[in-house]
């Protein structure tokens, strides 16, 4: 997503040209022309003229994130494009960005992405992926295999094959695809048959992703069948209590549904929050679970 439109709307009843739109439009236009200089929040507020609170306080109310979030937000779209169409080694993006080095570009990156510069960057590299759409007790299943085992499990709506074929390929897009229905068959006979669940001939799953992402999906894994867990759950589980954002983000891209059970991740206050192939098909899923037990 482009950085600039991440801002939220407004939260004051000011007109366009008031002096808080001013101070905003001149913080978004001083980062996204001077990012590269990585300007520090004391440095901004000089620039403008304003103590670095106010203009701190001022911003975020505006935009929903601080000036820093901001730029961060700026640097690794910028990133992003040098590593993927332009083809920049780390180094190279790293010193283009602003950043003193490799280390700060894989921080930002792990904060944001939850995965390294590389392991973005490589995406499927080297991979062979055999894929079939199945009928499924949810709709449409798309299932995706490597010669190790299941690798993708989605969803799609009547008409929307394609789109959701799009979804899943662009997560892994130097991947090698191959339609292979007599490949991906068994699997989808197997997932949705609880009678061929057994501990003794265990599903292979391989999850693809960088380190975080898989921790935070093996982590799912140990949800009980019928059961649920919040993402601060999720977060202590692996080890890192204050990182509830960030597992929410791999929640949003695990890649096998139902399988590695996502849906059994509930906000907070034990909300059922966003489910990537949609809410009304996760009370489904909780159902179909709960009327099993």
């Amino acid at each position: 997503m482009n950085a600039v439109a991440q801002l939220a709307q407004p939260a004051l009843d000011v007109t366009p040209d008031g002096g808080d739109y001013e101070t905003v439009r001149r913080v978004i236009e001083l980062i996204s022309l001077d990012y590269r200089q990585q300007p520090s929040l004391e440095a901004i507020a000089s620039e403008l003229g304003q103590s670095p609170t106010q203009l701190q306080k001022v911003f975020t109310r505006w935009a929903g994130l601080s000036p820093k979030a901001f730029l961060q937000a700026v640097t690794l779209d910028h990133a992003k494009r040098l590593l993927g169409r332009e083809g920049l080694p780390l180094l190279e993006t790293s010193y283009e960005v602003g950043l003193s080095g490799p280390g700060r570009l894989h921080d930002l990156f792990v904060t944001h992405e939850a995965m390294s510069p590389g392991e973005w960057k490589a995406r499927g590299g080297g991979l062979t992926i055999r894929y079939g759409f199945h009928p499924s007790p949810f709709g449409i299943a798309l299932v995706m295999a490597t010669d190790r085992g299941l690798a993708g499990l989605a969803f799609a709506d009547f008409g929307c094959d394609k789109a959701c074929l799009e979804d899943m390929t662009c997560r892994w897009p130097n991947a090698k695809y191959v339609e292979d229905l007599e490949a991906t068959a068994p699997y989808i006979r197997r997932i949705f048959d609880r009678s061929q669940w057994s501990s003794d001939q265990p599903l292979k799953v391989v999850l693809i992703g960088s380190d975080f992402q898989v921790r935070v999906w093996q982590s799912l894994l140990k949800i009980p069948f019928g059961k649920a867990v919040t993402y601060s759950d999720v977060a202590r589980d692996i080890g890192q209590p204050s990182a509830s954002r960030a597992v929410g983000a791999a929640i949003g891209r695990n890649p096998i549904s139902f399988v590695v059970p996502c849906h059994r991740a509930l906000g907070k206050s034990g909300a059922l929050t966003g489910y990537h192939w949609g809410l009304t098909r996760k009370r489904a899923i909780l159902g179909w679970e709960a009327g099993k037990l």
